[in-house]
């Protein structure tokens, strides 16, 4: 089998991943690096060193199984299961000359048509998308998964989003002490509240104005950062393209945007071209955002536009 000499490429989508998530992990080093040093005056630089350290655990495939269990609720594909998944994998990566060995296979029990990739080694699957969607199709939805590791994409988000997680987790406290405060308003004496939520939020002001710059980078990110994961799923649809799985890509896509519920199309679609696998449970639609806002915010671009980014892959060659 011919292996690519780069079994992983940093594209430019995990570039912008990575850059755009340089404000939260300011605001997390800084919160960190304050926490460290209020407690171990001595010692507190081992303790920013620990945590920059801890992203190389995206890597380390122990903790990624418990990543894949504990969070985002996977399993181990039943001996049956692995059975039809393994050589549709093999398949996949064999086109693509990648080492399909070096990631593992998980199953989300889900009736959603779905498939992800995370972590450094993870790609998963529903248990819908395996009993249901023939087998050229699945290696489609797999091969779209293969791109974004290939690609770096399921990394650098992972890494963006554990390094981001101290300046949430403050946030997070802030509102919480906010919510505490107004709740205790109605109990206690409003002037004792009223003291204490102006000294935090007298500390909180002071943070803000002292890096004002990182706060408005981070109030900003969210809607470039969208862009980018949506740029990404483009770039995992042409790289599963390039690899002979347009067209298969293309109706996978298509079927997902014309299923209704009380109409079990998607189903009758492949049933008519006599593939392999029954249809028991209609697909679900994926979730649409409402408003200009909600369309900014969106990680996944419409179908329409995938379809159309996908166009050149499926005019027949000349």
């Amino acid at each position: 089998m011919y292996l690519a000499r780069r079994q992983r490429t940093v594209d430019a989508a995990s570039v912008g991943q990575l850059l755009l998530h340089l404000p939260p992990f300011v605001m997390s080093l800084l919160i960190v690096a304050t926490i460290s040093y209020t407690l171990l005056p001595s010692m507190g630089w081992v303790a920013v060193l620990v945590w920059l350290s801890s992203g190389a655990l995206a890597f380390h495939r122990p903790t990624e199984s418990v990543l894949a269990r504990h969070l985002l609720n996977l399993r181990y594909p039943t001996p049956r299961e692995r059975a039809r998944l393994e050589p549709i994998w093999r398949e996949v990566t064999a086109r693509a000359g990648i080492e399909g060995r070096t990631y593992e296979l998980w199953v989300e029990e889900s009736d959603d048509l779905n498939a992800s990739a995370a972590a450094g080694h993870i790609v998963s699957v529903t248990h819908f998308s395996l009993a249901s969607l023939p087998s050229s199709h699945l290696a489609a939805v797999l091969a779209h998964e293969l791109a974004h590791h290939v690609g770096g994409h399921a990394w650098s988000s992972l890494l963006g989003e554990w390094y981001a997680l101290p300046g949430r987790l403050a946030w997070a406290a802030v509102r919480g002490v906010a919510r505490l405060g107004v709740k205790l308003s109605r109990r206690l004496n409003g002037c004792l509240v009223l003291v204490l939520l102006l000294a935090a939020g007298s500390v909180v002001l002071a943070f803000a104005v002292s890096y004002w710059f990182v706060i408005l980078a981070m109030l900003v990110a969210p809607y470039p950062l969208a862009a980018v994961a949506r740029r990404a799923e483009l770039r995992a649809d042409q790289h599963a393209a390039s690899l002979g799985f347009g067209p298969l890509l293309a109706e996978v896509l298509q079927a997902m945007h014309t299923q209704e519920p009380g109409n079990n199309a998607l189903a009758a679609s492949f049933a008519a071209r006599g593939e392999a696998g029954a249809f028991g449970t209609i697909v679900r639609a994926h979730s649409r955002r409402s408003g200009t806002l909600g369309k900014l915010l969106a990680s996944h671009p419409d179908y329409h536009t995938r379809l159309h980014h996908l166009a050149p892959y499926l005019e027949p060659s000349r």
